[in-house]
């Protein structure tokens, strides 16, 4: 975490001042945050640094991607009364959070079967670097963290530019970068393949439907051609409905904007 980000974090929590712990006095104590449920550990890192600001000792036992279980303390921290209560939420929203976003991961990637699990970029604006680290740690792919990364034609792209031209631009303006096309038929998937795209994004279709035009893209000796992504709708209930069915990826915007967090609470031992 960079300071400019742990200084923008810190102003949007603390304000002016924490005038709430300006009430207790400052005196050395130990504080220890426990896990209130189970899961994977994300955010350790963050939630140390935030500590560390304020002239903290931290200790834990643990590391980002541990699989944790209630009643785990996954760190001790000592010091200053004041500076612990001030750092207490925002290292707690750190933790919460990503390791959330880390444990759905890791669940979904349990199921998959060995097909590449991934992130989108339905991201929290200004937070999208955490986010997607949190997915890293559950075992999950991070891809296209920001629109350089890599070429994705969606239906307005198509609507504005037509789908032959949008490839034939994007080869021709960026061509060492990757070009992925999203589709809702078999029949464009078929199209697009034979434009000699790198990715196929088969978008909101039905197992079913992502099953025939894999098949169809066999029989027509085009799936070795390309990578196949299944997108759109896909959650921890339905993603084992994907994973048999010949994609090299699942992408899940859940993993970031419907992830539950994984509580945490801090408390004064001493």
């Amino acid at each position: 975490m960079t300071i400019t980000d742990l200084e923008r974090f810190l102003e949007e929590d603390i304000g002016s001042g924490d005038i709430s712990g300006a009430v207790v006095p400052e005196v050395p104590v130990i504080a220890q945050i426990k896990a209130d449920k189970p899961g994977y550990l994300a955010g350790l890192e963050e939630a140390k640094a935030v500590f560390e600001h304020f002239a903290l000792e931290v200790e834990s036992q643990f590391t980002d991607g541990s699989e944790i279980k209630k009643g785990d303390v996954v760190l001790k921290i000592s010091g200053n009364s004041r500076s612990i209560l001030a750092a207490e939420r925002l290292a707690l929203n750190f933790l919460g959070r990503m390791s959330g976003i880390a444990s759905l991961t890791r669940e979904c990637v349990k199921i998959s079967k060995g097909v590449k699990i991934a992130g989108t970029r339905k991201t929290t604006p200004g937070f999208r670097k955490y986010e997607k680290k949190a997915i890293a740690i559950g075992g999950g792919n991070t891809y296209r963290c920001a629109l350089s990364d890599a070429i994705l034609i969606k239906d307005n792209h198509i609507q504005i530019a037509g789908l032959e031209n949008a490839v034939r631009n994007a080869k021709k303006i960026y061509p060492t970068k990757e070009i992925e096309i999203e589709v809702d038929n078999v029949n464009d998937a078929i199209k697009v393949a034979q434009l000699g795209v790198d990715i196929i994004m088969f978008d909101n279709m039905a197992p079913e439907d992502v099953r025939d035009a894999v098949e169809k893209l066999k029989k027509a000796k085009l799936r070795n051609l390309v990578r196949l992504e299944a997108s759109g709708g896909i959650n921890l209930e339905n993603i084992s409905e994907f994973t048999g069915i010949g994609v090299d990826i699942i992408s899940l915007g859940v993993l970031t904007h419907s992830a539950p967090w994984v509580s945490f609470s801090l408390d004064i031992m001493s």
